[in-house]
């Protein structure tokens, strides 16, 4: 099976798609200091970073529905 080649969107939650609202991203995206990002205060199971296509990994942040659990699984 090939990897995908798809380019990763920073902005994209890796696994449901919808936008993953990271502080992070915005404030490089803007240049506008931004306030820490909700994802400082989550720990993200290793289970749930195992569903992280390895190219996204570390380049695309999990939304906080993912994280909580709330989003349909991969």
């Amino acid at each position: 099976m090939a990897a995908d080649s798809s380019p990763v969107d920073p902005n994209l939650c890796p696994l449901c798609g919808q936008s993953n609202a990271c502080a992070n991203e915005e404030e490089r995206r803007t240049g506008v200091m931004q306030p820490p990002c909700w994802c400082a205060s989550v720990d993200f199971s290793a289970d749930l970073l195992a569903h992280v296509p390895a190219q996204a990994q570390r380049a695309a942040c999990i939304c906080a529905r993912c994280a909580a659990g709330e989003a349909a699984a991969p």
